[in-house]
């Protein structure tokens, strides 16, 4: 296999984190709408939660975006 099509292959799998980070968005966030209306009066002191949770998988997919790319320009 030639050093090209390595790089290829590696970018291509740094940015499997990407639709990672999708579905963890969405996971996160469709949880804790459910959990909000069965119970609207805990639902402010989850936001907190909601909040780290997506800054979290937003970073895992940020991070990988950033490797693909690092992979293949440098």
């Amino acid at each position: 296999m030639e050093a090209e099509a390595a790089r290829y292959i590696g970018a291509g799998l740094a940015a499997v984190a990407l639709g990672g980070a999708g579905i963890g968005i969405g996971h996160i966030f469709g949880n804790y709408l459910a959990g909000a209306l069965r119970n609207p009066a805990a639902a402010d002191s989850q936001r907190m939660n909601l909040l780290m949770g997506f800054a979290l998988a937003e970073a895992t997919g940020l991070i990988g975006f950033g490797l693909a790319m690092l992979i293949l320009y440098a």
